[in-house]
């Protein structure tokens, strides 16, 4: 990847990560944590990947994405405001009564959104539904989502894995954001979901596993797993919850707390610092 892009999704990476902080410190509530851990990715598809305009947030012809891990709706509102779809403003009334951004992505309110989640399991099967669609009516577009490691414990993205495979939904990638922490601690203590690239492999998947937070692995693995033929594709990306923000940074208690105004302020200092030497390295 050249330099200057890669600046690009550094400087990106770092502002959707301001628009967590701002958003669940506003709102008094929401997961910064793993909403931290997938912000690279979501840089890179936002910015970089996704075939998508913000002036036709509807437009049929477009790649879809999938926010399966729902309660990670403050890094997806961030990128989709950064993006040009609603006013970066907007971000403040994060899970306010009469806000179109609420604790879990909402099609119906938010441009952008292409399906409503927040149980989990449910986002994966949404993503395969709308890849045969995409199928079934020769469309060229991809669908791309992203799951945690805690919401892999649901069955029902293993129905969903075996649905991929069956149907050979080879316009479909998955990022698996693999922090290894949830909401009650180490997935490995609560229900172990390792080895999660074998497992997708003995589903029928190509798999890459990959450092979460290195664009250029995730450019190398996006753009391989597009040239894969009659296979779903999972990225497995191994990543730190709360990343950015190092009293955050692998703290399961930060999963689903927002900071208050002493540590909103030091999480701000820190990250806005980060970009701003970034700009300079410009």
């Amino acid at each position: 990847m050249e330099n200057s892009k890669k600046l690009s999704l550094r400087k990106v990476a770092e502002e959707i990560r301001l628009g967590i902080l701002e958003g669940t410190y506003n709102a008094g509530s929401g997961h910064p944590g793993g909403s931290l851990s997938c912000a690279d990715v979501m840089a890179y598809l936002y910015f970089e990947e996704l075939n998508i305009d913000p002036a036709n947030p509807k437009w049929e012809d477009r790649d879809r994405f999938v926010l399966s891990k729902g309660h990670a709706a403050p890094a997806l509102y961030a990128a989709l405001s950064l993006r040009g779809f609603f006013p970066r403003e907007d971000i403040k009334t994060l899970r306010q009564i009469d806000s179109h951004l609420q604790g879990h992505p909402d099609m119906n309110k938010t441009p952008g959104v292409d399906i409503s989640t927040g149980s989990l399991g449910i986002g994966v099967s949404n993503a395969c539904g709308m890849a045969l669609a995409a199928k079934l009516q020769n469309k060229d577009f991809r669908v791309y989502a992203i799951t945690g490691d805690g919401e892999l414990q649901e069955g029902q993205i293993w129905e969903s894995a075996m649905f991929a495979s069956h149907y050979k939904l080879d316009n479909l990638i998955v990022f698996a954001d693999i922090n290894g922490l949830q909401i009650d601690g180490k997935t490995s203590d609560v229900m172990s979901v390792e080895p999660v690239d074998k497992r997708f492999e003995a589903f029928g998947w190509n798999v890459t596993r990959i450092d979460g937070h290195d664009f250029d692995a995730i450019e190398a693995a996006v753009q391989a797993a597009k040239q894969v033929k009659g296979k779903p594709s999972v990225i497995v990306c191994d990543t730190v919850k709360g990343k950015g923000v190092s009293f955050m940074e692998n703290k399961a208690g930060w999963h689903g707390v927002a900071p208050k105004k002493d540590e909103y302020e030091a999480a701000v200092a820190e990250v806005s610092a980060r970009l701003q030497a970034i700009e300079q390295e410009g």
